[in-house]
C-alpha cells in the first residue's frame, strides 16, 4: 500500500498494489486509544465523520478515524470524504482500493491499520443516536475491558419514505432489539454496522474472507467469537439511514444465499435454532416452491399491498432462497 501526503508515515501491514492511503495533518502524530473504522462503497460517510468529530472535541487525540473506499472508483466521492477528514481535529486516514474486495476482507484491512487498543466499526450509513455515543463505548472499555461490545441500532433518524417502508418495518421487528433481549442470543445480534472489538481479539479471530457479497459474515464471526469470549450487549444505538427499496433488498438476499449455506455448513448447531433456518427447512419440503416464492416476491415489491403482507411475503421469499442450503 502506498501512503500519500499530509502526514501519513506508516504503511499498513496489509500491503499490496491495489490500495492507496492518505492521512490528514494529525495522522502521523496520533497515538489513539480507539480507532473508528468506516468501510464504504459508493456511499458518502462525510456526515458520519462530521457527527463523530463533534463528539470528539473534548479528546480528539484519543480517537482516530479510518475510512475505506472499497473500490468505488469515484474520485469525487473520495475527495469529499478526505475534505471532511482534513477538517477533523482527530487523526484521520482515507484508504482506497482499486477493486472491490467485499465486507469481510475490507474490515480486516481496516483492522490492520488501526492503532488503537479498541476498534469501533461503523457503517457509512449509520449515525449515532446519542451525543455520548463514543464516550459510552470508551467508558465500558475502561471499566471492564470486554472483548466485544454491541451497541445495537435503531430507526430513530432513518427516512420514512414509502419506497423504504418495507425495509424499515423488517428492521424494526428483527434488528432494532433492546440489549436485554439481544443478550438471550448474543451472537445472533452482532452487526458490524455498530460494533466495538478489542483489537487483540479481532487479530486472533479475523472475519472469514471466504464470505463474498452481502450478508452473514458478521454473525458467522460472532459465532466463532462466542465459543471463546463473552459478547456484551448494551443500549448505545446508531440509526441506520441507508434503508433499501424492496427490489434492492431482494438483490441483497439473493447475494446472501451462498453465505447462509456456508454458515449452515460450519455452525449447524447454532443456526438450527434460528427461525429463518427452521422456515427454510419446512419450505424445502413443499411442492411448487419456485412458483409460490415468485408470487411472494411480486407481493413484497408491491407498494400498494398492506405492509404486514409485504413483510410476510419477503420473509417467505428469503426463506425459500435459503431452502436450498438446509
Amino acid at each position: 500500500m502506498m501512503m500519500q501526503g499530509n502526514g501519513a508515515t506508516a504503511a499498513p501491514r496489509d500491503f499490496d498494489q491495489h490500495a492507496s492511503a492518505r492521512g490528514n495533518a494529525h495522522w502521523s502524530g496520533g497515538a489513539p486509544k480507539l480507532s473508528v473504522l468506516i468501510p464504504f462503497f459508493r456511499h458518502d460517510p462525510s456526515g458520519l465523520i462530521r457527527g463523530l468529530e463533534r463528539q470528539l472535541l473534548r479528546a480528539p487525540g484519543d480517537i482516530e478515524i479510518v475510512g475505506l473506499d472499497d473500490g468505488s472508483g469515484d474520485d469525487l466521492l473520495a475527495e469529499r470524504v478526505f475534505s471532511s477528514m482534513k477538517k477533523a481535529l482527530s487523526p484521520a486516514m482515507l484508504m482506497r482500493l482499486s477493486r472491490n474486495e467485499g465486507r469481510a476482507r475490507g474490515r480486516n484491512r481496516l483492522a490492520s491499520v488501526a492503532r488503537g487498543d479498541w476498534v469501533l466499526f461503523l457503517d457509512s450509513d449509520m449515525l449515532p443516536d446519542s451525543r455520548t455515543f463514543v464516550a459510552n463505548y470508551i467508558d465500558i472499555a475502561k471499566a471492564s475491558n470486554p472483548p466485544v461490545v454491541v451497541g445495537g441500532f435503531s430507526m430513530n433518524q432513518a427516512p420514512t419514505t414509502p419506497s423504504l417502508a418495507l425495509h424499515r418495518a423488517m428492521s424494526l421487528r428483527t434488528e432494532c432489539v433492546p440489549a436485554r433481549l439481544r443478550r438471550l442470543a448474543p451472537e445472533k445480534y452482532v452487526f458490524t454496522s455498530n460494533l466495538l472489538i478489542r483489537r487483540d481479539v479481532l487479530a486472533a479471530t479475523p472475519f472469514d474472507e471466504q464470505f463474498r457479497g452481502w450478508g452473514w459474515e458478521d454473525i458467522e464471526w460472532a459465532m466463532r467469537i462466542a465459543r471463546r469470549h463473552r459478547i456484551v450487549h448494551i443500549d448505545n444505538t446508531a440509526s441506520h439511514l441507508g434503508l433499501d427499496t424492496a427490489e434492492d433488498l431482494i438483490a441483497k438476499y439473493e447475494q446472501s444465499a451462498p453465505n447462509f449455506a456456508k454458515m449452515v455448513a460450519t455452525h449447524l448447531d447454532i443456526v438450527a435454532g434460528y427461525p429463518t433456518f427452521r422456515a427454510a427447512r419446512v419450505l424445502r419440503r413443499l411442492p411448487l416452491r419456485r412458483r409460490w416464492s415468485a408470487l411472494c416476491r411480486v407481493i413484497a415489491t408491491d407498494e400498494q399491498a398492506p405492509l404486514y403482507l409485504r413483510e410476510a411475503c419477503m420473509r417467505v421469499y428469503r426463506a425459500a432462497l435459503y431452502a436450498e442450503s438446509v
